[in-house]
C-alpha cells in the first residue's frame, strides 16, 4: 500500500495588507520589500479569527475535494507554530470539534516551517501500515499575532493562512516515493517565538540556501530519480531570493518552482499546502506529475517529500 494525497484545500483571510501599509510605520517602502523578498502583499486574520478557524476552513475544502465525509477521517495532524493557546489544547483538537469529526486521534506537529512535510511523513506511516485509511493533514498559522510590528526585519515577511490535505491509500503508480527529514538544534536560537517572533535573518538565509538544495538532492536520489524528471518543486515560501539561489545551485530553472509568496508572504507551515492548492487550481499540477515539496525553518528543521501526483 502506498500513501498519497486524495484531496487538497486552502483558506486565507479576506483582509489584504500590501507593502504600502508599512511605509507609514516603518522605515521601508514597497519597492524595498519587493526587491529583497519578492513579497507584494499578505493576508491578515482579524482578532476574532484564530489558527484553528483557518485550519477548519481549509479542512472542509480538502474533505470535499477528496470526495469523502467528515466521518471518514481517522486521524488529524496539524503543523503549526502559532496555536490558539500557549501550551494546550492542540489546534488539532479544536479543529476536530469545529468540523465535527469523530473522536479520532488529534495532535499538533511542531517543526516550524518544515512541519507540514513532517506531518505528511507521520501520516504516511499510519496509512501504509494499514492502521488508518484517511488522515487529515493541515498546515495553519496566524503568525500576525506573534509579530512585533515595529521590527522591520520580521514584520514585513509573514502572513496568515492555512492549507489541508487528505492522505490515504493510492494506486501503486502514484503517491509518496521518498522523504528526507532532519534537524540541527544548534541553530535553535536563530529563529524562535518567545512573546514575539525573533529571527537572525542572515543566519537563517545561509541555512536555507544550503539545506534546501541538499535535501532536494537527497529525496530525489532516494526516489531513484534525476532532477530532470521532477515536473514541479513546491518549496517553503520564505523569500524569493532563497528559492532562486536554490534553483541555481540545483541547475534547475526557477520556473519549475512554485512561487506564491508574492500574494501570501511567509505563512510558515501553511506555505506548502497553500502553494499546492494554487498549482492544482491553475492546472499546472496534473495526474502523473512528479512533485517535490521541501520545507525548512526554526529548529533548525528541514523536510522533503517526493511523490507522483494523483490517486
Amino acid at each position: 500500500m502506498r500513501a498519497g494525497i486524495l484531496g487538497v484545500g486552502h483558506y486565507v483571510p479576506e483582509q489584504v495588507m500590501t507593502n504600502h501599509a508599512f511605509e507609514e510605520t516603518l522605515e521601508t517602502s514597497n519597492e524595498w520589500i519587493l526587491a529583497r523578498t519578492g513579497i507584494r502583499e499578505r493576508r491578515i486574520a482579524g482578532e476574532d479569527t484564530d489558527t484553528s478557524d483557518l485550519a477548519a476552513h481549509a479542512s472542509i475544502e480538502a474533505i470535499e475535494h477528496a470526495g469523502i465525509g467528515v466521518e471518514d477521517i481517522d486521524m488529524i495532524l496539524v503543523a503549526t507554530g502559532t496555536a490558539d493557546y500557549d501550551g494546550f489544547p492542540s489546534v488539532a483538537c479544536l479543529v476536530q470539534e469545529k468540523i465535527k469529526a469523530r473522536q479520532v486521534p488529534a495532535l499538533d506537529v511542531s517543526a516550524a516551517c518544515a512541519g507540514f512535510t513532517y506531518a505528511m511523513v507521520v501520516a504516511k506511516q499510519f496509512i501504509e501500515t494499514g492502521t488508518y485509511r484517511h488522515v487529515l493533514v493541515i498546515g495553519a498559522e496566524k503568525v500576525s499575532k506573534k509579530l512585533d510590528w515595529t521590527d522591520r526585519n520580521t514584520a514585513i515577511l509573514f502572513g496568515d493562512g492555512a492549507g489541508a490535505i487528505i492522505m490515504g491509500p493510492v494506486s501503486e503508480d502514484k503517491g509518496i516515493l521518498s522523504f528526507d527529514l532532519g534537524a540541527d538544534g544548534t541553530g535553535a536560537e536563530q529563529l524562535f517565538i518567545k512573546d514575539y517572533l525573533r529571527m537572525n535573518g542572515r543566519e537563517v538565509y545561509k541555512f536555507a540556501v544550503r539545506q534546501m538544495p541538499k535535501s532536494i538532492h537527497q529525496v530525489v536520489e532516494k526516489a531513484g530519480l534525476n532532477l530532470s524528471e521532477i515536473d514541479l518543486f513546491i518549496p517553503h515560501q520564505a523569500n524569493s531570493r532563497i528559492i532562486e539561489e536554490a534553483a541555481n545551485k540545483l541547475g534547475v530553472t526557477k520556473d519549475r518552482f512554485s512561487m506564491t509568496l508574492d500574494r501570501y508572504a511567509n505563512t510558515c507551515a501553511a506555505t506548502i499546502p497553500l502553494s499546492l492548492k494554487e498549482e492544482i487550481n491553475s492546472g499546472r499540477l496534473k495526474s502523473g506529475d512528479v512533485v517535490v515539496m521541501v520545507g525548512f525553518g526554526a529548529g533548525l528543521t528541514w523536510g522533503s517529500v517526493a511523490m507522483i501526483w494523483g490517486k
